[in-house]
């Protein structure tokens, strides 16, 4: 990550100055959405069932104002997204989008093109963001909030937030090609500051849960190992899920027991990959709930039982792991002081989350950096505040 070290201020105040640099003017407004680490259920979100994310300190900026034309214009300023840096839309009005070859620009795209306001006028825009990419800790949705929130500035008009997320959701799915759930869009406009947030998928709602410590904190290592959710296996792991529903007779995965589960393996009517897939999520939804009343009760030994739990669920029964993820989790294991480890976010590489006690985290980084094959960066996940849009 870039600017891994970097404040949102000093993000801000970069955008700004590049975006003066490249437009000739100084911009107007800016919108922020953060990226996000899901603290217990993995593969959930889709199921209809529970997840328990915290919003990062780290961020997405979108920084512009109106240019009096019918385009829009925008710069990303992070190094290795894309060969492509620059992009130069109609606004919608003039010519219905449609997504293209350049990923980052479909994300904003899709966001323009679902955005609930007017927009009559096109922009200049820079973006800027210190959200590892493909480290399973949102960037794409911290970028599509981001840019949802600078619309709502630029133009007057403020939305819903679970309508907002809805939208940033569909900008995903269409313009990106990615059938993500709702969790990542919801925590990055919702989240609280020492709070995280326990999301029930398949009602729209969601409950603050008090996160606070002065023993333990939640350490994030990023393996650098790379996925993409859009190659394939995010999209077969959820036809898998329903096709294991509709096998149960439920709506979805989340109607489903263990029980029921068992006995249609018994009655030979499921295969040995679709079990496992549908036990993951059955017993990670119930994982879940546990591990939100554990959090509120200040029960951290309870709720690092669990991540380990959830981790060898993933890793066995929803193969989604992989042998650095897993290998980031035995080395932390073995440090006195964590209690409790697991992959965060869609699989394939990405960041593992560590319950550990302060005392420790040193140790941890330690072991980590003498004893993992690859090369990790480090970060301590402090829940923050969701989206916001402001005037400069």
């Amino acid at each position: 990550m870039e600017t891994s070290n970097n404040t949102a201020d000093t993000i801000l105040k970069v955008g700004i100055t590049k975006f003066i640099d490249e437009f000739g003017h100084k911009p107007t407004v800016a919108g922020c959405g953060p990226g996000r680490v899901n603290l217990i259920g993995e593969h959930t979100d889709y199921n209809d069932g529970f997840v328990l994310p915290i919003a990062l300190p780290m961020v997405t900026f979108v920084i512009g104002s109106k240019n009096k034309s019918k385009k829009c214009k925008v710069r990303i300023l992070n190094k290795n997204v894309d060969k492509e840096t620059f992009s130069e839309f109609n606004i919608p009005s003039v010519k219905e989008l449609e997504p293209g070859s350049v990923q980052w620009t479909n994300y904003v795209k899709g966001v323009v093109s679902f955005f609930k306001g007017d927009i009559d006028e096109g922009f200049n825009a820079v973006i800027l963001s210190n959200v590892p990419i493909g480290g399973g800790l949102s960037s794409s949705a911290s970028l599509e909030v981001a840019v949802y929130s600078f619309l709502e500035e630029l133009y007057g008009k403020t939305e819903n937030l679970v309508d907002k997320a809805l939208a940033c959701q569909k900008a995903e799915h269409i313009f990106a090609n990615v059938p993500c759930g709702i969790m990542d869009q919801f925590i990055s406009i919702m989240g609280a500051e020492n709070k995280a947030l326990l999301i029930d998928c398949m009602n729209m709602t969601s409950e603050l849960v008090p996160m606070e410590s002065s023993d333990f904190v939640v350490l994030i290592i990023n393996s650098n190992v790379k996925h993409n959710l859009a190659g394939g296996e995010y999209a077969k792991r959820r036809k898998e899920c329903e096709e294991a529903a509709k096998l149960l007779n439920c709506k979805s995965l989340r109607f489903a027991t263990i029980d029921q589960l068992k006995a249609l393996k018994q009655s030979s009517q499921i295969d040995d990959v679709i079990f496992k897939r549908a036990h993951h999520v059955i017993s990670e939804i119930s994982r879940t709930t546990v591990g939100a009343k554990a959090l509120a009760n200040k029960d951290f030994k309870t709720f690092g039982k669990l991540m380990y739990q959830s981790h060898y669920s993933l890793r066995n029964e929803y193969e989604v792991s992989c042998k650095e993820l897993d290998e980031l989790v035995g080395i932390v294991k073995e440090v006195p002081g964590v209690l409790g480890s697991r992959m965060t976010g869609g699989g394939f590489g990405g960041c593992t989350i560590t319950l550990v006690d302060k005392k420790a985290v040193d140790n941890v980084i330690r072991k980590v950096k003498e004893e993992y094959s690859g090369k990790p960066d480090f970060y301590i996940a402090v829940p923050a505040h969701g989206a916001k849009s402001f005037a400069i």
